[in-house]
């Protein structure tokens, strides 16, 4: 069965309303994608327009409708150490100058699937050790990516951009049924958790991070909003902490309060807060 259409109007509805749930400036170019994504859910809900769902979701008494349409619009690609620089930087700077067994704490915060945090967990595990004091926040709004990352289990075909020796050392390759998977080690995902966080509301109390990872949701901003949230994340930063963009974006302009280190690399100097 075709997609439904959709009227230029009804577009403009679902624009502003993913704006106003999570800030993100949805581009005209979206529309296709907009109408591939949410007509699969006008069709199990027999629906005959976009206009109804907008109406269903943003004025029904059906939150589970609405996160629905929030994880469809929102899920994003991601895998294994993505934009390796900054890994490289993690590891080789950022812990290294960090003091010795003292607590390191680390937030994604725009977790997806997950392929970033279990990232940031091997390169912590190979700095720090398995037993480190080190852990990781993910975040997202989407309760569904969440609900995989919190798993761990992924395809090998996921694999990309994950080095055969990370694979083989933290890894649990699956057999019989699973064959063709992959889970991560349970001692990694011991020093994981996961929570739905809005970026464009008030942040829970989630406590400070001494490096934050907030790549690739940026682009989806408008300045106003991107201002807001950058101030948001900076709260959390310990003194001294770091904040990471992705390759596309920069805070020039957005927040003068963390200082650039190096392009999309930024730091919060150590005069600032409380630690």
């Amino acid at each position: 069965m075709a997609d439904p259409s959709i009227t230029d109007a009804e577009f403009q509805r679902f624009q502003r309303l993913i704006y106003e749930i999570a800030g993100i400036s949805l581009a005209d170019s979206k529309k296709v994608l907009l109408v591939g994504r949410l007509g699969k859910r006008l069709r199990a809900l027999q629906l005959k327009s976009f206009g109804e769902y907008h109406d269903l979701v943003a004025h029904g008494n059906d939150p589970l409708e609405r996160q629905t349409m929030v994880d469809l619009l929102t899920t994003n690609e991601t895998y294994f150490f993505r934009e390796q620089a900054h890994f490289d930087y993690l590891q080789n700077t950022i812990v290294a100058q960090h003091p010795p067994r003292q607590p390191f704490d680390v937030w994604s915060a725009a977790a997806s699937t997950g392929e970033e945090i279990y990232t940031l967990a091997m390169v912590l595990a190979d700095s720090l050790g398995v037993k480190g004091a080190w852990s990781i926040l993910g975040s997202d709004i989407s309760t569904q990516v969440l609900a995989t990352a919190e798993r761990g289990h992924y395809w090998l075909e996921r694999t990309r951009g994950l080095p055969d020796a990370y694979l083989h050392k933290y890894c649990l390759r699956g057999v019989r049924s699973q064959e063709g998977s992959f889970l991560i080690a349970p001692e990694l995902r011991s020093h994981t958790r996961f929570m739905q966080i809005n970026l464009n509301t008030t942040l829970p109390d989630i406590g400070r991070f001494h490096v934050v990872f907030l790549r690739n949701v940026m682009i989806y901003f408008d300045n106003d909003t991107k201002r807001q949230v950058v101030a948001r994340i900076v709260q959390k930063l310990h003194p001294g902490g770091y904040l990471i963009v992705g390759h596309s974006e920069s805070l020039n302009g957005i927040n003068n309060t963390v200082q650039l280190v190096r392009p999309t690399i930024y730091r919060l100097p150590l005069a600032q807060g409380k630690a």
